[in-house]
């Protein structure tokens, strides 16, 4: 008989997604058939499929964790933000349109839930265990009667529920306490403990804490938590994006200053976090177009509407900042919706993304990008590039990725189209091949001539290894005892 667990949070970003991976990696280890579950994300950092279907990524790194491929029933519903209040709802890895926010809580969510079971169905016939995240809090009493994410699943499976709360931020025992006492009575006698995350400090001097929450709320503290440094897993959302660097640091500390331009829909991050963690690059991103003035490369990543954020560049000026370094040589690289920005034309003729037909787009490389009802949404291997770039030939092979856009380019059949010191590409996840990051930074290097630099990084290596330093940290400092038989139902 198939054992849930579920994490519920008083807030967003409390940790419950980083809880659910360490979780996933412990009893994987223990020998367990277990699986990670979301019923309902609301992020534009996804990703694709083997079999060409989108969801959430805190469930790919939760999938990882617990030596699994990321397959859809792991998160059968996706809301991607749009603006105007407004999100494209995937339904089982395929978008089925978009809707306000009115529209999908007062109309669509309790038919999403179907999905939500039937994915849960599926996964329950195949692992043992299922360990559950929830979503924000399930405190929020304006959305509670629409839900389908947090206690809506716990009652629907009898799961065990562990509240988490996040001390970093202040008020830990408050929103505990506030959360429990708005829930209803058969909701609150599902959480059967409490964690305290992100704790730095003296745990000593937080005990009578401890004691004071237990009497309080009658259900124990199954652990307090400490903050990770560098954690290197994937994050979800763009509340993880705001703990991102957006100054840059000295140049005379790190040679390669990288500025990822911040546009108001910014979509999958997750892309630069491969580049952020070589030792000479300085990443940061960009919310002025005066940050770009000592930058060493200048990206343009993707985004969930690529219209409006090209818009928003010319109104704010990072436009005619982009044209203008680009024209004094700084490396400028575009990376899915942002490689459409780069191009000549964005044509909208079913105006898919906005009520513009037709958009000038930087003119920085030869392409022009026409929307359609049809969104592409599958995994990628390129056999081999040979490009250009910088005065250096960039020649590499076997490069994983996946593409998500809803635009086509006439791109000739060509995965990257470059032009000087100007590329862009469709394909997400390009900087986590090892071999191809090096080498693009390598031409950065003999730009400013400086010596190139070996590959030594094995980034899904790294990511293993994070994995089990983050299961290490979280097994020590939780009553593994008293989870497993808050799992068993004792």
């Amino acid at each position: 008989m198939t054992k849930y667990l579920m994490f519920q949070g008083t807030s967003s970003h409390v940790g419950k997604s980083i809880l659910t991976t360490a979780l996933c990696r412990i009893f994987y280890r223990q020998g367990r058939r277990v699986a990670p579950f979301k019923a309902q994300n609301m992020a534009l950092n996804s990703f694709v499929t083997a079999d060409g279907l989108e969801m959430g990524r805190a469930q790919v790194a939760q999938a990882e964790a617990a030596n699994l491929l990321p397959r859809v029933e792991m998160n059968p519903v996706l809301l991607k933000p749009t603006g105007n209040q407004s999100s494209q709802v995937i339904i089982n890895g395929r978008a089925i349109g978009v809707m306000s926010a009115a529209q999908y809580h007062q109309g669509y969510s309790l038919k999403a839930f179907d999905a939500v079971k039937s994915a849960l169905k599926k996964l329950s016939a195949e692992f043992d265990t299922i360990i559950i995240e929830g979503a924000g809090s399930p405190a929020e009493v304006n959305l509670k009667a629409n839900d389908i994410v947090n206690m809506r699943v716990a009652k629907f499976l009898n799961a065990p529920v562990i509240l988490v709360a996040d001390i970093d931020r202040g008020g830990c025992l408050a929103s505990i306490i506030g959360t429990l006492e708005l829930l209803d009575d058969d909701e609150r006698e599902l959480v059967k403990g409490l964690v305290i995350n992100k704790f730095r400090g003296d745990v000593n001097l937080f005990l009578p804490a401890v004691e004071f929450l237990e009497k309080k709320t009658s259900k124990p503290v199954l652990g307090i938590i400490p903050y990770i440094e560098k954690l290197g897993i994937d994050d979800e959302d763009s509340v993880s994006l705001d703990d991102k660097k957006l100054v840059p640091s000295s140049q005379f500390l790190i040679p390669i200053t990288i500025a990822v331009v911040r546009l108001n829909k910014l979509s999958n991050f997750t892309d630069f976090d491969s580049l952020a963690g070589e030792a000479d690059v300085n990443l940061f991103y960009a919310i002025n177009p005066a940050e770009l003035d000592n930058a060493d490369v200048i990206i343009l990543p993707g985004s969930k509407n690529t219209s409006e954020d090209l818009i928003n560049l010319r109104e704010n000026h990072f436009a005619e900042k982009i044209l203008l370094c680009a024209a004094q040589g700084v490396p400028v690289v575009g990376i899915c919706g942002g490689f459409q920005m780069l191009g000549e034309k964005i044509f909208d003729p079913l105006k898919t993304e906005s009520n513009h037909l037709e958009l000038d787009g930087l003119k920085l490389l030869p392409i022009e990008t026409t929307f359609n009802a049809e969104k592409f949404t599958r995994q990628v291997t390129l056999d081999k590039i040979d490009f250009n770039f910088l005065g250096s030939q960039i020649i590499s092979k076997n490069l994983d990725g996946y593409e998500i856009h809803s635009g086509e380019s006439n791109l000739r059949g060509q995965k990257i189209i470059s032009s000087k010191n100007v590329f862009g590409t469709y394909v997400h996840g390009i900087f986590d091949n090892d071999d191809f990051r090096r080498k693009f930074l390598n031409a950065v290097r003999l730009k400013k001539n400086l010596e190139p630099l070996e590959s030594t990084r094995n980034v899904r290596a790294e990511k293993q290894k994070n994995y089990e330093r983050l299961a290490k940290v979280v097994r020590e400092n939780l009553n593994m005892n008293l989870l497993e038989k808050i799992l068993i139902g004792g």
